[in-house]
């Protein structure tokens, strides 16, 4: 699929600026000249070493500026048809409750680890959705009264965070995050995943 040609630009870092900057003055004073990129690069990365925090203040404000920029084009953009729209997400919006059979996980997940070290994070999955299938239902009880009082919560927080963003007009304060069930970088992806296999299962 060829590239959009309406989808915003990226945005540009500090450094990016600064390159830029350097090219144009480069450009300026050897109009002529020919650029070796690989050294032109090297030479940027060694003057952007020895700047003071002052020196690139202005391209970390132009940075800045440019993310708004990016980040308010991205809002408006709609992509072509077939084309996914990356979904813009505010981190100050209330963070998405786990189900009770992610709280089972997030609980059983480090001892099938560790009774079993070698299983890939798919086979992990896979184990935990039999266990969680093979589980009599007052034992799920615990995990689902959690998990609906986490979902209570969540609901009070984004209708809070909803009614302060239309008043205020701008991007609400964070609320208070629900209860952290587990520390793994990784839990969104093995939600999804989690969810996938105990369909599976069910079948």
């Amino acid at each position: 699929m060829g590239k959009d040609p309406t989808k915003p630009r990226g945005k540009m870092s500090s450094y990016a600026y600064f390159v830029q900057t350097c090219r144009e003055e480069h450009k300026k004073k050897h109009p002529e000249a020919s650029v070796n990129f690989s050294e032109f690069s090297k030479k940027c990365s060694e003057r952007w070493k020895t700047m003071s925090a002052k020196e690139k203040g202005k391209f970390e404000d132009m940075a800045k500026q440019d993310k708004v920029r990016y980040e308010r084009e991205m809002k408006n953009y709609i992509p072509p048809k077939g084309e996914k729209k990356k979904r813009f997400k505010d981190p100050n919006a209330p963070k998405r409750p786990p189900s009770a059979f992610f709280i089972f996980c997030s609980e059983f997940r480090p001892k099938v680890k560790e009774e079993t070290p070698g299983l890939s994070i798919g086979d992990v999955a896979k184990k935990l959705g039999e266990m969680w299938n093979k589980t009599p239902a007052e034992e799920k009880q615990p995990f689902e009264k959690k998990a609906a009082k986490l979902k209570e919560k969540y609901e009070k927080d984004v209708a809070a965070y909803r009614s302060k963003g239309k008043v205020g007009g701008g991007a609400a304060k964070a609320p208070s995050k629900p209860d952290k069930v587990n520390d793994d970088d990784d839990d969104d992806d093995e939600d999804e995943e989690d969810d996938d296999e105990e369909e599976d299962d069910d079948e």
